[in-house]
């Protein structure tokens, strides 16, 4: 649906939102903030016409947004800590591969030169993702923008938050061990299960004679981080998110 912005009748601005809210699952009150939002600088009658101010405002709504979650989410992490996992998640790849997931690449307004690229930049459509999050705001609050991130970069935060690239839960068991009770935490093997090639490790983290509800992971490291997520639930009064059955 890529094409050039001069010509555009309010008929193709409603086309367009009807198409956008099969794939987002958001009807927006004011199509033209949808149709702005999609509007790439290219595409546009003039750069006051296309999606840059709203990307502006999109970045600054994305970043409280996570930093919100962030903060709720992981009590325990540090400052440090909370800022490597935000790095990964509102970072331009993370945001492009949402874009393309979202499938918005079909619905951006270009120019005729960049029409004719074999593949979509991932600036473009991490741009345009911010963007979005700016007309969504605009259109229906900080709520409905609020739900439209979480929603998406929900699962993003929890990929984040275990991988070596940023903070790990078992980290973040120690600080809090250390802090609290002088110790440091043990990881125990409780069991394991499957064949040589695919086993599965039942772990549990221990903190002096607390031992906490064990998790089971693909391997060790996996099952160790789980481990130490129900610890660290389990400390805050929640209740484990692994289960031993898996």
């Amino acid at each position: 649906m890529a094409s050039e912005s001069q010509g555009i009748v309010e008929k193709d601005i409603a086309s367009l939102a009807a198409a956008c809210r099969e794939r987002l699952g958001y009807e927006f009150r004011n199509p033209a903030l949808l149709y702005a939002a999609l509007t790439h600088a290219s595409g546009a009658l003039h750069r006051l016409a296309s999606n840059e101010r709203l990307e502006f405002l999109g970045d600054a709504i994305l970043g409280a947004v996570v930093c919100e979650l962030l903060y709720h989410r992981f009590p325990d992490f540090l400052e440090g800590d909370l800022t490597k996992i935000k790095s990964v998640v509102v970072s331009r790849s993370t945001l492009a591969k949402l874009s393309a997931q979202e499938g918005l690449q079909d619905f951006l307004i270009l120019g005729k030169g960049m029409i004719t690229h074999a593949e979509m930049p991932a600036s473009l459509l991490a741009d345009v993702f911010e963007s979005l999050v700016a007309a969504i705001y605009l259109d229906g609050g900080h709520e409905a923008a609020r739900d439209f991130i979480v929603e998406r970069l929900g699962p993003e935060v929890e990929f984040a938050a275990s991988g070596d690239s940023a903070m790990n839960f078992k980290s973040s068991l120690q600080q809090h061990a250390q802090r609290e009770f002088g110790q440091t935490p043990i990881y125990q093997l409780l069991d394991e299960k499957g064949p040589d090639h695919s086993k599965c490790f039942k772990i549990s983290a221990q903190i002096g004679k607390m031992r906490y509800s064990p998790a089971w992971g693909r391997n060790k490291k996996e099952a160790e981080q789980r481990a130490a997520r129900n610890a660290i639930c389990e400390l805050n009064g929640e209740p484990a998110p692994f289960l031993e059955d898996g």
